[in-house]
């Protein structure tokens, strides 16, 4: 008989905190200041290789169709497969963490879902600067009985918690977990679970929700219906936010051909990153993509006057990451030798699909993003006012300045 294992991850823009789960609170000897220091470290040492796994997934799903909107959470996929991790054994585990560029030379495993658990911790701390709530859930199959060294381990580490699911009744299974994504994203996702198999056996669920207002809000009294250049033989008109007489970090590289302007949100630990390539560079950008080029950004990026111009924009992706993740090296794991023994000995696992769906909205405010990653397993220089106006297709960052991760990824070619 097949078994069926759906592991699902949200990460959505959230103004809720939620605490660290019952068991898993630092010990009354250790100050918060000095746990919050604990967990940044282990956090950034995930940084690297999270936003490598970032941008090398950002090309492969913007060359599927270059000349559409691009948004999805490299981190909320990078969760969802190192939990997968969990409760795989040899070569299936292996893959895995070095298609996320973990090298394990380097980084043995354990350090890796201990990084994993203090971004966590530092994510979901109360009245954390990131004002995130985050959080994992496995929906289990009554009949599956799962290893205690795997139940006690995503507690522990991934600070998962266990709902009883009846999986025969596949109806009311799809609508307990889309009802748990859809409260936890506040709405946004929908509908993550979709035509589930009555042999579902586990769904992993992990929710990540932040909402984020601007440190230096547009005026909505300022916005104006400008053209946006969709390509050179298209332009649609949106509204389009102004400020014209802004202080923020901003470079123009010249060598790639393209302006960048960093926004920060009221929080200060987290901003946007707008790359806004030069006409006919945005191939030649993207490919550029990688943790070397965000760090040479990050450090050249200097507070400059800029006038900026902003399409407010309402945009959304659904991602079936089973066609893209070989391409990355993470293939067996669709195969039936695929080992997920650490998570039960009494069925054989693969996975049969990994879906992302997610969302994102800018407007004078700040913004909401949103996003929900589905994993099924089957057995088997001088001061001057610069003018920015982002009126072509972009590039946009959600990133945690304190963990360097890279939140939320995407491209924006038509706001509409």
């Amino acid at each position: 008989m097949s078994v069926l294992l759906a592991l699902l991850l949200g990460a959505v823009l959230c103004p809720h905190v939620l605490s660290l789960p019952e068991g898993s609170t630092e010990p009354d000897t250790v100050t918060r200041a000095d746990s919050d220091k604990t967990n940044l470290v282990g956090a950034l040492s995930l940084a690297r290789s999270n936003n490598d796994f970032a941008f090398s997934l950002y090309k492969l799903l913007a060359a599927q169709s270059p000349e559409t909107n691009v948004i999805f959470s490299p981190l909320s996929v990078s969760m969802a497969l190192a939990f997968l991790a969990l409760g795989a054994h040899g070569p299936t585990q292996t893959e895995i963490l070095e298609g996320l560029k973990f090298n394990l030379t380097e980084t043995p495993e354990a350090d890796i879902h201990k990084g994993f658990q203090q971004l966590l911790r530092h994510l979901s701390r109360p009245g954390g600067p990131l004002h995130m709530n985050v959080g994992n859930v496995m929906f289990l199959g009554q009949q599956l009985e799962l290893q205690e060294r795997f139940r006690q381990e995503a507690q522990a580490l991934y600070a998962a918690d266990t709902v009883s699911t009846d999986f025969q009744d596949t109806a009311t299974a799809e609508k307990l977990i889309n009802d748990y994504v859809e409260q936890k994203t506040k709405g946004k996702i929908k509908e993550v679970v979709k035509g589930l198999d009555a042999e579902t056996r586990m769904v992993l669920v992990n929710c990540l929700f932040f909402k984020g207002e601007w440190k230096t809000a547009f005026d909505p009294n300022a916005t104006i219906m400008s053209s946006f250049h969709v390509n050179e033989s298209r332009k649609v008109e949106v509204p389009m936010m102004v400020s014209g007489h802004l202080s923020e970090p901003y470079f123009r590289d010249e060598v790639l051909g393209c302006t960048v302007v960093q926004l920060p949100y009221r929080d200060s630990s987290t901003c946007a990153l707008l790359i806004l390539p030069d006409e006919g560079h945005m191939a030649e950008v993207e490919a550029a993509l990688h943790p070397a080029t965000l760090q040479r950004w990050r450090g050249s990026l200097k507070e400059r006057t800029i006038s900026l111009h902003l399409p407010k924009f309402s945009i959304s992706g659904k991602y079936n990451l089973k066609q893209v993740l070989p391409q990355l090296g993470i293939s067996s794991i669709f195969s039936q030798g695929a080992d997920f023994s650490g998570i039960t000995e009494d069925e054989r696992l693969s996975v049969s699909q990994v879906v992302q769906k997610a969302t994102m909205d800018v407007a004078e405010e700040g913004t909401e993003a949103a996003a929900a990653t589905g994993i099924s397993l089957v057995f088997r220089g001088v001061p001057r006012i610069i003018t920015v106006s982002f009126n072509r297709p972009f590039l946009v960052a959600l990133l945690a300045e304190d963990t360097q991760s890279i939140l939320f990824l995407g491209k924006v070619v038509n706001p509409q």
